[in-house]
C-alpha cells in the first residue's frame, strides 16, 4: 500500500489543487487524546468541567456555522481558565473561519506557549499555524511549524513537509506531465 509519504506524493500528483485547511483525514492516524494533560492538577475540577463544556459548545457552534456564538463561548472558557491552552487553540479555528487571521495567529501563539510546545494542543496549533503560513506564502515558517507538529506525531504535518520539499514538487510536476501524456497519447505515434 505504501507509506504515508508515498500516499502524500500520490495525492499531490493526482489532486494537485487540494486546498489547505478543511483537509479530510487531517487527524488520520493520530492517537485519540480527548483530554489534555493536567499533570499538576492546576485547574480546579469544577472550573475545568465548566470550561470544557463551554469549549464544546463553542466548537459545536462553529461547526454549525454560528461563529458569533462560538467566539462568545470560547471567550468565556478562556476567561474562566486563562492558562488552559485548548480553548485558545479552538478559538483560533473560529477566528480563522471568521477571517481574523491576526487574531487566530495570536491565539495559536498563546496555545503553543501555554502547552509548552508539547502534546495534542501544541500539535494542533503547529499544524494550524503552518497552514496559515502556507496560505500566506511563508513556506519557511510553514515548514518549521510542520516539522514541530510532525515531531509531535502528526501524519498530516509529515505529508505537508513532503509537499514543501522542492525536489518532491519538481518530481511531482514531471510525473504529472508524464501521466498526462500517457492519458492523452498524441496522434500518429
Amino acid at each position: 500500500m505504501g507509506t504515508l509519504n508515498d500516499q502524500a506524493v500520490l495525492q499531490a500528483i493526482f489532486n494537485p489543487d487540494t486546498p489547505f485547511g478543511n483537509v479530510v483525514g487531517l487527524d488520520l492516524g493520530e492517537e485519540a487524546e480527548d483530554e489534555e494533560v493536567d499533570e499538576g492538577g492546576t485547574f480546579p475540577q469544577a472550573q475545568l468541567e465548566q470550561c470544557k463544556a463551554l469549549e464544546l459548545q463553542g466548537v459545536r457552534a462553529a461547526e454549525a456555522g454560528n461563529l458569533g456564538t462560538a467566539l462568545e463561548r470560547l471567550g468565556r472558557a478562556i476567561q474562566l481558565l486563562p492558562e488552559r491552552a485548548s480553548a485558545y487553540n479552538n478559538r483560533a479555528q473560529a477566528r480563522r473561519l471568521q477571517g481574523d487571521v491576526a487574531g487566530a495567529l495570536e491565539d495559536l501563539e498563546r496555545a503553543v506557549a501555554l502547552s509548552g510546545g508539547r502534546g495534542r494542543v501544541a500539535r494542533q496549533a503547529f499544524v494550524q499555524r503552518g497552514l496559515l503560513a502556507r496560505l500566506q506564502g511563508r513556506d519557511d515558517d510553514a515548514r518549521g511549524d510542520f516539522e514541530r507538529a510532525a515531531r509531535l506525531g502528526s501524519p498530516f504535518a509529515r505529508r505537508q513537509l513532503v509537499l514543501l520539499n522542492p525536489y518532491a514538487a519538481l518530481c511531482n510536476r514531471m510525473l504529472a506531465g508524464v501521466l498526462g501524456q500517457l492519458r492523452r497519447p498524441r496522434d500518429g505515434c
